[in-house]
C-alpha cells in the first residue's frame, strides 16, 4: 500500500512538472513574439526619422484682390543649409468646390511634411453657376508653383526640385502643370512672371486627362443638368469642342514630362478607370517615365492610407526617387 502511494505520488508530480514547463515554453514564445514585435515597430520608428513640422497658414500667394490662401506645412530641421523639396497639392471637389481645410489634404501634406517635403495646401479660383474657372485654375495652380520657387530661401526649398499633387479635379489640375510648358501660351500673367512653373514630378489621383470622356453632370440647382467639364470650362462640348481638347491634359504630351504617378481605384464609379489606362500608355509612348498604382475595389476619392491598401511607402518612394536625387 505504501509502495502504491508513493508511486502514485511520483507521477503526479512528474505530471505537474511537465504542466509546468508547457507553461513557461508558451509565456517564452509569447514573449519572445512580444519582443519581436516590438523590436520592429521601434526600429521602423527609428528609422524613419520623422521631422516635426509647423503650419503656416493663409499664405497671400496670388494677386492682392485674390481671397484664396495657400497653407504650408514644413518640416522642422536645424540644417538651414539643406533646402527640402517641394510639392503643390491640389484638392478636388469638381473644379467647383473645396478648399485647403479638407481632412484628405491635410493628412497628406502633413505626411510629406513629416518625410521632408515643404507641402503647399492651396485653394484656386472654383467655377459658381454663373461663371467657368478656366484658364485661372489653371494659372492658380501654376502660380504656387512660380511662388514656390520665388521664395525658396525664405522657405528652405529647393527650387530645383518641385512637384505637383491632386485628386479627382485637383489630378486633373496637376497633370495639367505637368504637361503644359509655357510655349503653349497658358503661363500665368502673374503675379511672378518669368519665374519658371516646371515641375520636376507628378502624383495624380483618381484624376481626369481627357475632358471629352468624362460625362458626369450636376443634376441639382442651379447647375441644371451641366456636366461638370462644361461648368468649369464655361461652355459646353457642342459649342467648342476645341477648348475642351485644351483643356485635356492627354493632348499636352509630347515626351517633355515630368515622371507621372497615376493612383486609380478599381471600382471607380466617378472616373472611368479608362482615363488612367490611357494617360499612361500616351506617357510611355511618349518615353516619359509613368508608374500606375491600381487599388483593387476603391472607388472614387481617398487619401494615402484607403483600407485595401497603404499607399504613404510607394508615393514617398516615387517622390524621393525624382524630388531628392
Amino acid at each position: 500500500m505504501r509502495l502504491q502511494r508513493i508511486t502514485s505520488l511520483i507521477i503526479l508530480i512528474t505530471l505537474f512538472s511537465s504542466f509546468l514547463m508547457m507553461c513557461t515554453k508558451v509565456n517564452d514564445k509569447k514573449a519572445s513574439n512580444n519582443s519581436k514585435a516590438n523590436s520592429h515597430l521601434n526600429i521602423k520608428n527609428n528609422s524613419e526619422n520623422l521631422y516635426k513640422i509647423r503650419i503656416e497658414k493663409d499664405i497671400p500667394y496670388l494677386t492682392p484682390n485674390r481671397k484664396e490662401k495657400m497653407d504650408l506645412y514644413l518640416p522642422i530641421t536645424a540644417e538651414k543649409n539643406k533646402p527640402f523639396p517641394g510639392i503643390v497639392y491640389i484638392h478636388g471637389g469638381g473644379w467647383m468646390s473645396g478648399d485647403k481645410n479638407i481632412e484628405r489634404g491635410k493628412s497628406i501634406c502633413t505626411t510629406l511634411a513629416k518625410h521632408g517635403y515643404v507641402a503647399a495646401f492651396i485653394e484656386y479660383k472654383l467655377a459658381t453657376p454663373d461663371s467657368g474657372s478656366w484658364p485661372q485654375a489653371l494659372y492658380d495652380c501654376k502660380t504656387a508653383v512660380q511662388f514656390l520657387r520665388k521664395n525658396a530661401d525664405k522657405y528652405n526649398i529647393d527650387p530645383d526640385h518641385i512637384g505637383v499633387m491632386g485628386g479627382s479635379a485637383g489630378a486633373h489640375l496637376a497633370a495639367m502643370v505637368g504637361t503644359v510648358g509655357p510655349e503653349e501660351g497658358l503661363e500665368p500673367p502673374g503675379p511672378y512672371k518669368g519665374v519658371s512653373s516646371k515641375v520636376q514630378a507628378v502624383v495624380a489621383l483618381y484624376g481626369i486627362y481627357n475632358l471629352k470622356e468624362f460625362k458626369y453632370k450636376r443634376t441639382d440647382e442651379p447647375w441644371n443638368h451641366k456636366t461638370l467639364v462644361g461648368i468649369f470650362l464655361g461652355i459646353s462640348q457642342k459649342k467648342d469642342p476645341k477648348l475642351w481638347d485644351l483643356a485635356s491634359p492627354i493632348n499636352h504630351i509630347d515626351g517633355d514630362e515630368p515622371p507621372f504617378l497615376l493612383i486609380q481605384g478599381t471600382a471607380d464609379k466617378v472616373v472611368s478607370v479608362k482615363q488612367c489606362k490611357e494617360m499612361d500608355e500616351k506617357l510611355k509612348k511618349f518615353g516619359v517615365p509613368s508608374e500606375v498604382i491600381w487599388v483593387k475595389g476603391a472607388g472614387h476619392s481617398f487619401d494615402l492610407q484607403p483600407p485595401q491598401k497603404d499607399l504613404r511607402p510607394a508615393v514617398l518612394s516615387f517622390l524621393d526617387k525624382y524630388l531628392k536625387k
